[in-house]
């Protein structure tokens, strides 16, 4: 795919800029154009956010479904084996993430509030809304792929193939090209409310905690990959430098879905059909770098704010739902600790003044723990491999990005 061989280079220059105009153009800027700036970069960025959020449910379908109908009588058990890695990949990140804020948190002294950043302002919406939740796109595409091995349903089967062909000309067609653009504008807003230079000192030592701890936590996972696989876990993680790139940027694993395909196709070690079926699904379903952070940053927010941390008993339990919930979690900006309110209010018992704080600091990081979503996938991924080499499941004609 030409037009995406120096896609590293426009992701970062797509940072770059976003950064520099946004700390040209501040939120306090007096300049005469400032104001229109502002409103065209606002209104790029949710258009274009507006557009990939569209696709998402389209790759999912387009790439889980017609992946299972390949997998014949294995998919049942492929399925099987997908979830239960993803969920153990979580739960131990999460139980890791435990034992450092057990460790490290009551020896550290943490800022006590943090403000969210203003949003660019919108003058033009174009709204483009999803044609279903991508958490109903993986269960039509599971129960869809499912069924049509069940039924031995050819011409669903051959619609399938023909949908994922049409999708790969929408993913190097449209979003591709436009994720450098999309990433600017994200960057921007960043610098434009200050974000950077404001907010990011708030929590700045667990931040940077948190971070090694999703390098910990990758290395590890593909570490226990390549052990159990047989194969070279860096032949895999050296491919994903754009994915991970584009997650710190979009913030959201299932927008950065289509240049994941693309960098785990580039793998000599991956079989094409593993990488079709498990990176799409595990976008979804695996958030290990979501969870260890927010595990973190809910024990980080319990000193600050109630003086203590939880017992270890409370810790264990929300860690083991935390992981659940994940599962079924949306892939999109924040989408782990939206969906685990619940069980911050439930579990941890915090009140409206935690699950905000909880909320502020989690989204000063969240592109990080995407890139850790992200780049995870590609070490289960490669776990699928070896378990479909070792159960000899006979590969898959390919589908190339």
């Amino acid at each position: 795919m030409k037009k995406s061989e120096n896609l590293p280079l426009r992701l970062l220059i797509g940072v770059a800029a976003g950064i520099i105009l946004g700390l040209l153009i501040p939120q306090e800027s007096t300049l005469p154009f400032a104001s229109s700036v502002v409103n065209v970069i606002g209104t790029v960025k949710y258009i274009l956010g507006q557009l990939i959020n569209f696709c998402v449910p389209l790759i999912v379908i387009g790439f889980i479904a017609p992946s299972i109908t390949k997998l014949g009588n294995n998919a049942t058990r492929m399925l099987g084996v997908a979830i239960v890695i993803a969920y153990v990949s979580s739960v131990l990140a999460a139980l890791l993430s435990m034992a450092a804020g057990y460790t490290i948190i009551p020896h550290l002294a943490f800022a006590s509030a943090a403000e969210e950043g203003a949003s660019l302002p919108v003058p033009f919406e174009l709204a483009i809304p999803q044609i279903m939740p991508v958490m109903s796109a993986l269960v039509f595409s599971v129960l869809i792929g499912l069924a049509a091995v069940w039924t031995r349903a050819k011409t669903v089967t051959a619609i399938l193939e023909e949908f994922q062909n049409i999708v790969l000309d929408i993913v190097k067609r449209v979003v591709i090209p436009i994720l450098p653009i999309f990433i600017a504008s994200t960057f921007y807003q960043l610098a434009w409310n200050g974000s950077i230079t404001k907010q990011f000192p708030v929590f700045l030592i667990a931040i940077l905690i948190v971070m090694v701890g999703h390098f910990v936590w990758m290395a590890i996972l593909y570490g226990a990959a390549g052990a159990y696989s047989g194969r070279s876990p860096i032949e895999v993680v050296k491919h994903y430098g754009p994915a991970y790139i584009t997650a710190v940027g979009t913030m959201s694993s299932a927008a950065t879905l289509a240049v994941a395909l693309q960098c785990a196709h580039k793998s000599s070690v991956l079989r094409r059909d593993m990488v079709d079926f498990g990176i799409p699904l595990f976008a979804n379903i695996h958030l290990c770098g979501s969870v260890l952070t927010e595990v973190f940053f809910c024990m980080t927010v319990s000193q600050v704010l109630y003086g203590k941390l939880p017992s270890l008993g409370t810790m264990v339990l929300f860690c083991v739902l935390l992981a659940v919930f994940a599962i079924g979690a949306p892939g999109v900006p924040g989408g782990t600790v939206v969906a685990s309110l619940g069980l911050i209010a439930g579990v941890l018992m915090f009140d409206e003044a935690g699950r905000g704080l909880m909320l502020a600091i989690f989204a000063l990081q969240d592109s990080f723990g995407t890139a850790c979503n992200v780049t995870g996938d590609g070490a289960l991924t490669l776990i699928l491999t070896g378990y479909a080499e070792k159960h000899n499941i006979s590969a898959q004609e390919p589908r190339l990005l």
